[in-house]
């Protein structure tokens, strides 16, 4: 049945980037304009869901809810990664208006852009603190013929910003933290791949997850007992898993082997999943769509699709 669901919307679920570890920033076409007005959700559900989609032309965020989509930016350059602030009154988001990007903070209408980082180098795919007063960002530097990332932690107050792990000397990325624990989720990479690391600040260690590379982009439950994360050893491609923080648990949640699934976002009572699916293996081409997958049961069901590339969903 969950098959066939996705089968029947093929057109509608084609790849942006889907190799496990940090994807560049997409690329943006010239802005059109377009009716929102008809542009709902395939079903009901509460909260709300941020997003980045380029239906306008350019990468932009939106914010879709039961009562329909709205766009939170319009620029002539790119704004991605939505992340909601843990009170759901502000929202963050990597921009590139000076070239390269960095990471920008906004209220929850879109009013009152701010940016906050200045690092020298690319600031994107942030996170916010529990508190709501730093947000954690990924360094992107160029390393010879590849890229180097790096977590940053960013004080919204003073401004001031440090290295958040000094004693990992590999690539760390794309930091999710426990709403209930001293812990930081965060994609890194070691001899074998990109795969799911976790740290705890309580007692200053880190440790991996997951084994034998593939896997990626870790989002912790409402409750921080699940981390819900990509990996691609079942089909090759990208499925959503689910591992308890202490590695224990681990379970695939969906199975999906037409397709690329990515980006899981938890809904505010943990029991659903939202992802950005697609059906080709192509950067920054195609058409993406969000889809949610209820915890328990496992089923699968198409939640919006705009016919150009939804991906990085955030719900609060």
């Amino acid at each position: 049945m969950r098959k066939r669901i996705l089968i029947a919307a093929a057109a509608l679920l084609i790849a942006l980037v889907v190799s496990c570890g940090n994807n560049s920033p997409g690329k943006s076409g010239p802005p059109r304009k377009i009716d929102l007005a008809g542009l709902r959700a395939k079903c009901e559900f509460s909260g709300k869901i941020a997003f980045q989609s380029d239906l306008g032309g350019n990468n932009e965020i939106y914010v879709l809810t039961k009562d329909g989509l709205r766009k939170l930016t319009e620029t002539a350059w790119s704004e991605e990664y939505p992340k909601w602030s843990p009170d759901g009154k502000r929202i963050s988001f990597m921009a590139n208006p000076g070239g390269k990007f960095q990471v920008f903070v906004a209220n929850e209408d879109g009013s009152g852009v701010t940016q906050v980082s200045r690092s020298a180098e690319e600031a994107i795919e942030e996170a916010w603190f529990p508190d709501g007063k730093k947000i954690a960002y990924t360094e992107q530097r160029r390393k010879g013929l590849g890229k180097s990332f790096t977590l940053y932690s960013l004080d919204l107050e003073t401004k001031a910003e440090a290295k958040l792990l000094p004693d990992f000397k590999n690539s760390s990325s794309l930091p999710e933290f426990s709403p209930t624990a001293p812990l930081m989720a965060f994609t890194g990479k070691k001899m074998m791949g990109w795969g799911v690391f976790i740290h705890d600040f309580s007692i200053n260690a880190t440790r991996v997850l997951t084994e034998g590379g593939g896997a990626c982009r870790p989002h912790f439950s409402p409750d921080g007992r699940r981390i819900a994360f990509v990996s691609s050893a079942a089909d090759g491609k990208g499925d959503i898993w689910l591992i308890n923080p202490d590695g224990s648990g681990k379970e695939q949640l969906t199975d999906l082997p037409e397709t690329f699934d990515y980006y899981p976002s938890w809904s505010p009572d943990g029991r659903y999943i939202v992802f950005a699916s697609g059906t080709k293996h192509y950067p920054y081409q195609g058409v993406w769509s969000l889809v949610l997958v209820e915890v328990a049961t496992k089923k699968i069901t198409l939640l919006f699709s705009s016919g150009a590339r939804d991906v990085f969903p955030d719900w609060h």
